[in-house]
C-alpha cells in the first residue's frame, strides 16, 4: 500500500452524530492498525462550544461505543486523542475561517503536517456551497505546499439542477482530483469483492452477460423507520436517500466492463459508460415499472408500529416514498434486453443489502425438481450486509432412487475469516482519501448522470397528482404490486433473512 503522508483531517460539523459514531471511531481504528502517518492531527470544527478537553471526552465515548477497537486500553485512546483538537466558528461567516487557517498553521508547526489537509464536510447540505468558498478565501484550497482534498457527504444535490450547480461551485475552488464525493456503500468489503468475483474467476466472467443472465436484482432493506429523522426524511425519501447514489453505484459495478487496470481513472471510466447506457425512462416506464410505497400502521408481535405519517416531523398528508422498486435496462452490448431490478425501503422485515444474479435455467429439463430449483435457474448472491459473504444456489440430486433435484447452497461468510481484519466502510474510505485514491468515490459526471436518470421519476411524482403511492403494512416486504415487476415464470423477488444461507424462511422484525 502507498505510504500515507503526514497530514491533518479537518472535520466540519464535528459536534454532530456522524463524527461521534463513524468518523472519529474510524480514524481511531486506523491509528490502532498503524495506518496513520507519524505526523497527523484531527481538527474538529463546528458552532458548538467545546474546549479541546471537552471534545476529546465526547469522542472517547464514541470510540468506546462504536470503534472496532472499543476495548482498547485508556492509554491507547488517550494517546490518539492527544492529536485531536477543536475550534468553534460560525461557518456562515467568512472571517471565522481565519481561525481555521491559524489553527492549521499551529498544528502544522507542531506535528510537521507538510501542509497536507483534508476537509471533511459532515454538515447539512446547505453548507456545501459555503465552506469551500470560504476555505478558498483563506487560500486553504490551493496546493502550493502540500495537498488539499475535500470529502463531500451525501446527499450530493437534491436533484439534477442542484447537483450540476454544486459541481460547478466545487470546481471553482477545487480541481476534480481534489474532490471526494463519498458513498459509504462502495467502502463495504462485499461491494469491492464484486469486481474480484467477476474478473478473477473464469467460471463467472464468460457467463456475465445477456446470453446467460436472466435478470439482476439489487435490494437494500431496512427494518427501522425514520427514527426521529422525520423532518429530514420527508424532504428526501428513499429515492434520494438510497437509489440515486448507493444502488445505482452498485448496479454500475455489476454491469461495468473489465477495466484496463485497477485504478481510479479506469474503474470510473467503465462505470461512466454504464451510466451513459441507462435507457431513459418512458412515460410507460414511469407508470408501470416504478413502484412508490409508504409504510402504514401495523401490529407485530403485539407491538404497534406507527405509520410513516404518524412519525415525528412528518407531514400528515405526506406523499414521500419510504419504499421504491423499479425495473430498468442498460442498453449496451453486454446487457441488451436484461432487466435490472432495484428496491429499497424502510420498515421492511429485516435489515439486509444484497445483489442477486439470476442465471437462465438450463435449456433442457431432464430432471424433476422438488423445489423449483431447476425452473428458477442458478442464483449467485453477494451479501453486502449483514452476514457479509457469497452464496451460489445450485441443483443437486436428492439421495435415493431416481433423479429428483433440489436446490443447495454453496456459501462463504466473511465471518469465517477469523484471522483477517475487515475494516468498516468509513475507515477504508478515509484512508483512501489520505493516500489519494478516489477509486471508491463518485466522480462529478457520475453523480450528474445518475441524477439525470432519476429526474424524470421525481418530476412525474411532483407534477402528476394521480401518480400512485401504495401503502404497505410496517414489517412487510412492501406493496404487493411490486411483485408484478419481475417478469418470467418461476421468478420473484428473493426474500432474504439476516443470515445469508437462510433461504425460504420468512423473516420478521
Amino acid at each position: 500500500m502507498k505510504k500515507t503522508d503526514n497530514q491533518a483531517l479537518v472535520i466540519f460539523g464535528a459536534s454532530g452524530d456522524l463524527t461521534y459514531r463513524k468518523l472519529i471511531p474510524s480514524v481511531f481504528d486506523l491509528y490502532m492498525n498503524n495506518s496513520l502517518p507519524d505526523g497527523y492531527a484531527v481538527l474538529g470544527v463546528s458552532r458548538s462550544k467545546f474546549t479541546d478537553a471537552e471534545f476529546r471526552k465526547k469522542m472517547k465515548e464514541g470510540i468506546k461505543e462504536f470503534s472496532h477497537f472499543k476495548k482498547a486500553g485508556a492509554e491507547k485512546i488517550n494517546d490518539f486523542l492527544k492529536k485531536v483538537f477543536y475550534i468553534s466558528i460560525d461557518t456562515q461567516k467568512s472571517e471565522d475561517y481565519e481561525l481555521v487557517k491559524n489553527k492549521l498553521r499551529e498544528l502544522n508547526k507542531k506535528f510537521d503536517l507538510h501542509y497536507n489537509y483534508i476537509f471533511y464536510l459532515s454538515t447539512p447540505p446547505q453548507l456545501y456551497p459555503v465552506i469551500p468558498k470560504y476555505l478558498y478565501g483563506q487560500g486553504l484550497t490551493l496546493q502550493h505546499k502540500g495537498f488539499r482534498r475535500i470529502i463531500i457527504e451525501k446527499p450530493f444535490g437534491h436533484d439534477l439542477k442542484s447537483a450540476q450547480e454544486l459541481n460547478k461551485l466545487l470546481t471553482d475552488f477545487f480541481s476534480e482530483d481534489q474532490i471526494y464525493r463519498i458513498d459509504h456503500y462502495l467502502g463495504k468489503e462485499t461491494v469491492q469483492n464484486l469486481m474480484v468475483t467477476r474478473f478473477s474467476n473464469g467460471i463467472f466472467e464468460p457467463l456475465w452477460n445477456r446470453n446467460y443472465v436472466h435478470h439482476v436484482e439489487i435490494t437494500a432493506a431496512e427494518s427501522i423507520g425514520v427514527e426521529g429523522r422525520g423532518g429530514y426524511y420527508d424532504n428526501a425519501g428513499v429515492m434520494r436517500d438510497m437509489i440515486q447514489n448507493h444502488l445505482l453505484q452498485v448496479a454500475s459495478l455489476v454491469a461495468m466492463e473489465p477495466p484496463a487496470k485497477i485504478n481510479a481513472d479506469e474503474i470510473r471510466h467503465e462505470k461512466l459508460k454504464v451510466f451513459r447506457s441507462l435507457r431513459p425512462l418512458s412515460e410507460s416506464d414511469l407508470k408501470n415499472n416504478v413502484i412508490r410505497g409508504q409504510y402504514t400502521e401495523s401490529h407485530v408481535k403485539g407491538k404497534l408500529l406507527a405509520g410513516y405519517r404518524d412519525e415525528e416531523g412528518v407531514d400528515k398528508d405526506s406523499r414521500t416514498e419510504t419504499y421504491f422498486a423499479m425495473k430498468f435496462f442498460i442498453d449496451n452490448w453486454r446487457w441488451s434486453g436484461v432487466p435490472f431490478y432495484i428496491r429499497s425501503g424502510k420498515r421492511l422485515p429485516t435489515r439486509v443489502s444484497e445483489i442477486v444474479i439470476h442465471f437462465k435455467p438450463s435449456p433442457a429439463r431432464l430432471f424433476k425438481s422438488v423445489d423449483g430449483a431447476i425452473e428458477a435457474g442458478n442464483q449467485l448472491i453477494l451479501r453486502i450486509q449483514p452476514d457479509e459473504g457469497i452464496l451460489l444456489k445450485t441443483g443437486l440430486k436428492v439421495p435415493g432412487n431416481g433423479y429428483e433435484v433440489k436446490s443447495v447452497n454453496v456459501d462463504f461468510h466473511y465471518s469465517d475469516l477469523k484471522d483477517h481484519y475487515i475494516p468498516e466502510a468509513y475507515e477504508r474510505l478515509i484512508l483512501d482519501c489520505m493516500i489519494g485514491d478516489n477509486t471508491l468515490y463518485m466522480s462529478g459526471e457520475g453523480a450528474e448522470l445518475t441524477w439525470k436518470f432519476v429526474q424524470p421519476i421525481l418530476d412525474y411524482w411532483e407534477n402528476d397528482s394521480e401518480a400512485s403511492l401504495y401503502g404497505y403494512p410496517a414489517a412487510s416486504w412492501g406493496p404487493d404490486i411490486a411483485d408484478d415487476l419481475i417478469e418470467g415464470e418461476n421468478h420473484t423477488w428473493r426474500y432474504p433473512c439476516k443470515n445469508l444461507a437462510d433461504d425460504g424462511v420468512y423473516c420478521e422484525l
